[in-house]
């Protein structure tokens, strides 16, 4: 057997992208607008207080995201209703994301390329709920100390964001992602791993 030696090979990049104009949900609030919350059928938030500041780039796990700041409607996430999501085109090895699951959720997305294929792959998010660990392996989050509900703050319950990530095991430029129809699982941010390998398949 004869191995084809790696092409180009450099090292990886993380690319954060705006998903401002997707948002459709208001999962983070303050003391003072307890009110606004919907993340969930009871109207829970996460406090703002604890999380990082908004439409800045924060490291979770090492890797930079770019935090949500309210859209011009005021919403800083969205739940997966099937939304396709462009990207910039570009060669990944991984998307990872910021996301929370009303309990834990997975579910398939469709990575769409520029050539026109189109592969499914398992999105993976574990619950949001206070003291929830990690179902599915994510090591790391944001993790806050209280949870915020309409018309109080509840102290030492910790629900987490999770970093996720999904592999993109084409060696072909990225176009698009679709997401599930799944209502239950909610995106904060999203980044691309630009792929090591970056000449023609091997």
């Amino acid at each position: 057997m004869t191995a084809t030696p790696a092409q180009d090979v450099s090292a990886p990049t993380v690319l954060p992208v705006d998903l401002a104009s997707y948002f459709d949900n208001l999962g983070i609030t303050g003391e003072t607008d307890l009110g606004s919350g919907e993340f969930n059928i009871w109207f829970n938030s996460f406090p703002a207080e604890e999380l990082p500041p908004p439409g800045n780039i924060t490291r979770i796990g090492g890797i930079p995201f770019l935090f949500p700041a309210p859209s011009v409607s005021g919403k800083d996430n969205f739940r997966c209703s099937g939304q396709l999501i462009d990207l910039p085109h570009g060669r990944y090895d991984w998307i990872y994301l910021l996301g929370a699951a009303e309990r834990r959720s997975e579910d398939f997305l469709y990575l769409h390329y520029a050539d026109g294929s189109a592969d499914p792959e398992w999105l993976r998010v574990s619950d949001f709920w206070a003291e929830t660990p990690a179902h599915f392996g994510e090591q790391h989050c944001l993790r806050c100390t209280c949870l915020h509900y309409p018309r109080h703050v509840q102290r030492r319950m910790g629900p987490a964001i999770w970093c996720c990530r999904v592999p993109v095991p084409r060696l072909t430029e990225l176009a698009a992602l679709r997401l599930p129809d799944n209502p239950a699982i909610h995106i904060f941010a999203l980044s691309l791993m630009t792929a090591v390998l970056q000449g023609g398949q091997t």
